[in-house]
């Protein structure tokens, strides 16, 4: 961190952040560097207040504002390319793996980081004509992938959003299912914000999937410390949960 002034005199004093630097100079060269002084710890009014200065509505704009980016679509266009492919859908079936999200005809499902529709086309054929899944992803890129994939597939039940989870402006309990595949854990996507959005979203007996790769690094245990879930079994590589309150 950059101080405020640095001189050449001897026993020198400088501010350096919250701390109080003595540095002593010989032939020019800093030989020795003292501190004098500690940081004041933070005190709980100040952590409180740092946490409410965070603005929700400033992020999702900057999530969204990503989202748009025209380097990060042409990025995005490499991975796609492998994620689509057909070695992955002999390694990575897609149909295979929604079986243990027990999806059933008729519901509204919520896919969460979406990408390039690897797993929303044939989600959306086994929630049928009368189901809706709403897949949701901040890249344009990406979104604009999934619309054309549903219109290519002749499917009217998918309806492919561009914005950000965590504000998901969904209605509250409007989701049958909830699909995390592949997404946690993700920089942009912090359990600690997503997993109340989620428990906001489901309906009361609604189910959250979670299918993790190329590791669970510690989901499933963050998922049942938030306490907003417990998980009802795993099946096919997925976890499924409950929201707590309706097991309770």
């Amino acid at each position: 961190m950059p101080c405020r002034k640095v001189s050449r005199d001897p026993n020198t004093t400088f501010a350096l952040g919250q701390q109080t630097a003595r540095c002593c100079f010989g032939n020019n060269k800093l030989f020795r560097l003292k501190m004098v002084g500690t940081p004041k710890p933070q005190t709980d009014r100040a952590i409180e207040e740092n946490s409410c200065n965070r603005n929700p509505a400033r992020e999702k704009m900057d999530v969204e504002r990503l989202g748009t980016s025209r380097i990060l679509n042409i990025i995005y266009k490499f991975p796609a390319a492998v994620w689509d492919s057909g070695l992955r859908r002999w390694l990575q079936n897609p149909e295979n793996i929604l079986q243990g999200a027990h999806l059933q005809v008729g519901q509204t499902v919520l896919e969460v980081g979406c990408g390039s529709g690897f797993f929303t086309i044939p989600a959306a054929k086994m929630v049928g004509e009368s189901g809706n899944l709403i897949a949701m992803d901040p890249v344009e890129g990406f979104v604009d992938a999934v619309r054309r994939k549903a219109q290519a597939a002749g499917l009217e039940n998918v309806e492919a959003v561009r914005r950000d989870a965590l504000q998901s402006a969904l209605d509250t309990a409007s989701i049958d299912v909830v699909l995390l595949f592949g997404v946690v854990p993700f920089p942009t996507l912090p359990l600690g914000r997503l997993l109340p959005e989620m428990h906001r979203v489901l309906k009361v007996r609604g189910t959250m999937a979670v299918w993790l790769f190329p590791t669970t690094a510690g989901v499933p245990t963050a998922i049942q410390r938030s306490g907003l879930f417990i998980e009802q079994g795993r099946e096919n590589g997925v976890f499924l949960y409950r929201r707590s309150d309706e097991i309770s």
